[in-house]
């Protein structure tokens, strides 16, 4: 079972948030829509969805890894939960 915590974005520094919104903002497939957006543009709007609580910033202990999902994907997972 995963190791899964719930990272709450001002328990990191701008900077971190940042480098991290960047690397998210940049990974293959991720989607924006029908029109193409700037890096800067994209980080912004993951920052508000952060800001909002649309979106969940979790960290995996078993992997080191971390993503950001929709709140409700995250409750499902953090229950112990599976996505279908």
């Amino acid at each position: 079972m995963a190791d899964l915590l719930e990272i709450p974005p001002s328990r990191l520094s701008p900077e971190v948030l940042g480098a991290l919104l960047e690397e998210f903002a940049s990974r293959d497939g991720t989607d924006y829509g029908d029109r193409e957006l700037s890096l800067g543009a994209k980080v912004q709007q993951l920052r508000g969805q952060l800001d909002t609580g649309e979106l969940v910033l979790l960290y995996d202990g078993d992997s080191e890894t971390w993503d950001l999902l929709p709140r409700d994907s995250a409750r499902v997972l953090l229950s112990g939960g599976v996505l279908s």
